[in-house]
């Protein structure tokens, strides 16, 4: 069943290399942090990444965005600009 609350965040980065460093980043952390009311899933297409949140509540949805922007933002930090 399809948790009911969903978010996507789109993050084009103007090159698709730059896109593919921040994605190698954080793609281990795909099932790794998922709680049990949230899921999370990523996907890129030449320089969009795209990361699905996905969750059974609004706070549980507020927490999977919190953290997929926290590390997102460290990746592009450690070089994925």
């Amino acid at each position: 069943m399809t948790p009911p609350h969903r978010t996507v965040l789109t993050l084009d980065y103007g090159s698709s290399e730059r896109a593919r460093r921040v994605e190698r980043s954080v793609r281990p952390e795909i099932g790794a942090i998922d709680g049990d009311r949230t899921t999370a899933a990523l996907a890129r297409d030449g320089a969009v990444l795209e990361v699905t949140v996905e969750a059974d509540d609004l706070v549980a949805l507020r927490a999977g965005c919190n953290t997929w922007s926290s590390l997102i933002g460290v990746a592009e930090a450690a070089g994925g600009d």
